[in-house]
Formats: C-alpha cells, sequence, structure tokens
C-alpha cells in the first residue's frame, strides 16, 4: 500500500484501546490475565495461541485502530477505511484467547459505535476463512449486532453451521455461511453480493464492519478455498456499494491471512473500489446467484421474509 501512495488515504498510527473501550466486551479479570501475562514474558494459552512480552501492548493498537477508525468514519471524515492491524481479533471470545486472537477487534470497534456515538445498528460481514466464532458469542443474543460469516466448513475452529441463528432476542441475527473446501470467487461473491449486501439493504445498518481475513485464497497455506485477488475486490465492491446504499460508512478490519504474498494483493486489489470517490457501478456489476446463496435466502425467510428482493446488483441504482 506504501508503494501505491496508501491509494490517498490519510495514514495514521493505532492509538491503544482504553479501558473503558476494553470493558465493552471483555471482562476486567480476563484483561489483567492478558497483561500480567505479557509482562511475565509470555506463554501458551492453549496450543495455537501463544502471548509474547509485546503481546498486550499489540493487542492494545490492533483493537485501538479498530477503534479509531471508527471514530474517523463516524465524525464524517471518509466513507471507507481499512485497520490493517493484528494481532486478529475474531476468535476471541469474551473471556478466552484462541485462533492467534487476543482482544476481539471488531467486536469492540461496534460497542465503541453504539456507546460513543449513538449508532443502533451495526453490521458485521466476517469473509476470513475461519469461523469468527469470538464475535458470533459475544453477539449472540444481541438484535442490535448483525452477525454475518462466510467460511469454510469443516475448518477450524469447528463453528459456524448454517442452522445456527443467534438466540433470545437476537434470533434471527446470526448468519452463517458455511461453504465447502475448494470454493473459490463465484461462490464467496455470490454470497457476498446476494445474501450479506441482502441484509444491509433490508436491515439498512448505520455502520458496515468487515472482518477481513484474506486467509480463503488460493495461496494460503491453512484452509483450501482458491479466492483470488479479484474475488476479494468484487466482495468489497459489493459491500461498499450495499453500504452506501443505506448511507453506512465501511470499516475493513484485517483478521487472518498466513501468505504474505496473498495478503498483500488482496489488499492492494480491493483498495481502489473500497476507497474511490464515486462507489462501484452497479450497472456493471453481474453476480450470478450461486445455489448456496438461494438456500441461504430460502433459510432465512423466517426472519427476513423480504431478503431476497434485496438480492443482486440492480437494488443498488
Amino acid at each position: 500500500m506504501e508503494a501505491a501512495d496508501w491509494f490517498g488515504c490519510d495514514v495514521r498510527e493505532a492509538p491503544a484501546a482504553t479501558d473503558e473501550q476494553l470493558l465493552a466486551v471483555h471482562p476486567a479479570a480476563y484483561l489483567d490475565f492478558l497483561r500480567r501475562l505479557s509482562e511475565r514474558g509470555g506463554g501458551a494459552i492453549d496450543a495455537d495461541t501463544f502471548a509474547m512480552a509485546a503481546t498486550w501492548d499489540a493487542a492494545l493498537r490492533s483493537a485501538g485502530g479498530a477503534v479509531a477508525l471508527v471514530d474517523a468514519l463516524l465524525g464524517g471524515e471518509g466513507h471507507a477505511g481499512v485497520s490493517a492491524l493484528r494481532p486478529p481479533g475474531h476468535h476471541a471470545e469474551a473471556a478466552r484467547a484462541m485462533g492467534f486472537c487476543f482482544l476481539a477487534n471488531a467486536a469492540i470497534a461496534a460497542r465503541h459505535a453504539q456507546a460513543a456515538h449513538g449508532v443502533e445498528r451495526v453490521l458485521i460481514l466476517d469473509w476470513d476463512v475461519h469461523h469468527g466464532n469470538g464475535t458470533e458469542a459475544i453477539f449472540r443474543e444481541d438484535p442490535s449486532v448483525l452477525f454475518c460469516s462466510i467460511h469454510e466448513s469443516p475448518l477450524y475452529p469447528g463453528t459456524g453451521p448454517a442452522s445456527e441463528a443467534g438466540a433470545g432476542a437476537g434470533e434471527g441475527y446470526t448468519v452463517n455461511l458455511p461453504v465447502p473446501g475448494g470454493s473459490g470467487d463465484t461462490v464467496w461473491r455470490s454470497l457476498a453480493e446476494h445474501v450479506a449486501c441482502a441484509l444491509i439493504g433490508a436491515w439498512r445498518p448505520e455502520l458496515v464492519i468487515v472482518s477481513a481475513g484474506f486467509d480463503a485464497h488460493v495461496r494460503d497455506p491453512l484452509a483450501s478455498c482458491t479466492v483470488t485477488e479479484d474475488g476479494f475486490a468484487g466482495m468489497a465492491a459489493s459491500v461498499r456499494r450495499a453500504a452506501d446504499g443505506v448511507g453506512a460508512p465501511t470499516a475493513i478490519v484485517l483478521e487472518g491471512g498466513y501468505d504474505l504474498e496473498a495478503i498483500a494483493g488482496s489488499m492492494t486489489a480491493l483498495m481502489p473500489v473500497l476507497v474511490a470517490t464515486a462507489r462501484p457501478d452497479a450497472d456493471v456489476v453481474d453476480v450470478p446467484r450461486h445455489p448456496l446463496a438461494d438456500s441461504a435466502l430460502e433459510r432465512l425467510a423466517r426472519w427476513w421474509p423480504n431478503l431476497a428482493g434485496y438480492s443482486g446488483a440492480t437494488r443498488w441504482t
């Protein structure tokens, strides 16, 4: 992105998240555990997740960057932006680190949008190849945050079946869109365009946060999907168009991705459509509706009876 002069974006150093911002999602005892573990030099939390001396500061800035991005967007400084920071966050539950994640960055940003800016409806689209179990668990009973996840299944962490729809007042506000291994641009773009973007059109969120993992890329070593740079750019164009259509800013928050070339190529491919002055032209977008999108729309009709009417690029003209 630096080689492309940051695509015209203002580049800022991420602040550390504050205690108030973190406590909106994570209990104090859990935060104290992470801080003390880093102060001791780190250690294993589970078989995949290890802290080191610098982890606490890095996690604070990763969460703080997502919050600062939301502040900038909701403060009228732009229509879209990116928090390109690690460690990722979507596997972190309220009181549990896992899957390389320590703090639930996207969830913290969503809660901050509600507390500091009075936002009533936040939609989180998670297109990381692994299911965002932490984000889902945090908002499972909350109808003010709609969580939609496209992910490979079966795959770590083994959660995210299509049948999971939330609970209590939040029933219908968890939307899982599992795809089989080997799925590529056609499947992922169809689910983004015809399901996730249809939800944006139907629910009209005031903020859209994308948990943008790039591990569905064909080069990534930890999964078997085959999405390309063009596929990620196409999903970003769909989201940007849909969010613009309801007047919501779009915040991209980096999640997973374990091939540096794939991450770099994918991010630089999606940036032009994300930050362009004009939203992507709906007339030139033709994303066929895949059978997985059809089945998802049929499944979701229980809570979203008119959702199919919002599908397709022509809805955003």
